[in-house]
């Protein structure tokens, strides 16, 4: 089975291709530039590096969200447009279970963690157990300060990974001290291969199902009800 899996939840623009249990090819960039200028150009790349083409394809998934609302949007387009071209099935992944394969048989609970502005993240705890994931708590929109203070009432060790890292460490550190342990760089960030490992076993949808996840309202819909609301 091969699976072309896409990420554009954050600032990394990432694309994958894995077969069965064999990652093929795998791009990721994190150079400034946009998902619109970046995301085709990628996939074309890996499509052209593993020769294969859309309708080797038996699987599109993409991370659906939570993350940045545009990004979403153009990952979930561009998923949705080959899976229709290819006349194959699609599947939405959530961006925080994503995150959480990459740290495979972490012992540990794994709390990813998006900067959603506000003082506020997106948010999921996650546990491997006996070799399988497992949902702690599903994912939210919440306040860093509630995270923590769940956090201690389990009174265990914990990882952070995510976007969310570089902005909340410090204080992270500060209300769980030696209980909060970080991701490294080359597992901290959005990978499109993690997007294909979550991806296998969920049943599969028609490409005009798969909607992005946002877990809250735009900025400009926020803004519009204080207005209305006044």
């Amino acid at each position: 089975m091969r699976i072309l899996a896409v990420d554009t939840s954050s600032a990394v623009a990432s694309a994958a291709l894995v077969e069965d249990d064999k990652l093929i090819c795998e791009c990721s960039l994190n150079n400034g530039l946009t998902h619109s200028q970046t995301i085709l150009p990628i996939i074309d790349d890996v499509f052209k590096r593993s020769k294969l083409t859309p309708s080797d394809i038996d699987i599109f998934a993409a991370a659906n969200g939570p993350g940045s609302f545009t990004g979403l949007r153009i990952g979930v387009t561009t998923v949705k447009g080959l899976a229709h071209a290819a006349g194959k099935g699609v599947v939405g992944v959530n961006t925080l279970e994503a995150l959480a394969y990459n740290l495979p048989f972490c012992p540990y609970i794994i709390s990813p963690i998006m900067d959603a502005r506000r003082e506020q993240v997106y948010n999921a705890f996650y546990k491997f157990e006996n070799g399988e994931i497992k949902e702690l708590v599903t994912p939210r929109a919440i306040a860093l300060a509630d995270v923590l203070c769940e956090l201690k009432e389990y009174n265990e060790k914990v990882v952070f990974l995510g976007d969310g890292v570089p902005v909340f460490k410090e204080k992270i550190k500060e209300v769980l001290g030696d209980a909060a342990l970080f991701a490294p760089q080359t597992a901290n960030a959005q990978r499109a291969s993690a997007v294909a490992e979550a991806a296998k076993g969920k049943p599969c949808i028609n490409y005009a199902e798969l909607v992005p996840v946002y877990l809250r309202k735009s900025q400009a819909e926020r803004e519009a009800e204080e207005r209305g609301n006044k």
